[in-house]
């Protein structure tokens, strides 16, 4: 699967806005990270890039955020170099064509996927090595 570079993800995220229509997809709001609804069947759902160099790799749990937020915040910042985006698939909706970030969460003895909106304003490109806060 091929990598999404972050100019491309802000164009998906820019045409995922754009998109009107009502849709099962957005019956529940994913503006921050949530576990998959169960409304949400996962075979109309296209899996189209992801966000990390290699699979194996193991990539940073440092999150980034400067204003305060936290990982269940709608405002939490979009930093794809930082954690848990740094895990993610980006898959689009058959059915409108909106975008979403999803990635595995795995605790002690548990797996859950997980799915946040793909939402323009809250991507921002900076390196790890910026200080995240929180």
């Amino acid at each position: 699967m091929p990598k999404i570079e972050f100019a491309a993800l802000k164009c998906l995220a820019e045409t995922s806005a754009s998109v009107t229509a009502p849709c099962r997809c957005n019956r529940v709001p994913l503006a921050a990270w949530s576990a998959l609804p169960m409304t949400l069947e996962l075979d109309r759902f296209e899996e189209i890039g992801v966000l990390f160099d290699d699979p194996y790799d193991e990539p940073t749990f440092a999150e980034f955020h400067p204003a305060g937020t936290r990982y269940d915040s709608d405002a939490a910042p979009i930093a794809p170099r930082f954690y848990p985006y740094n895990r993610c698939t980006v898959a689009r909706c058959l059915d409108c064509d909106r975008h979403y970030l999803r990635y595995n969460e795995a605790g002690g003895y548990f797996t859950e996927l997980r799915i946040r909106a793909l939402l323009p304003e809250l991507l921002v490109d900076v390196p790890t090595s910026a200080r995240p806060a929180g």
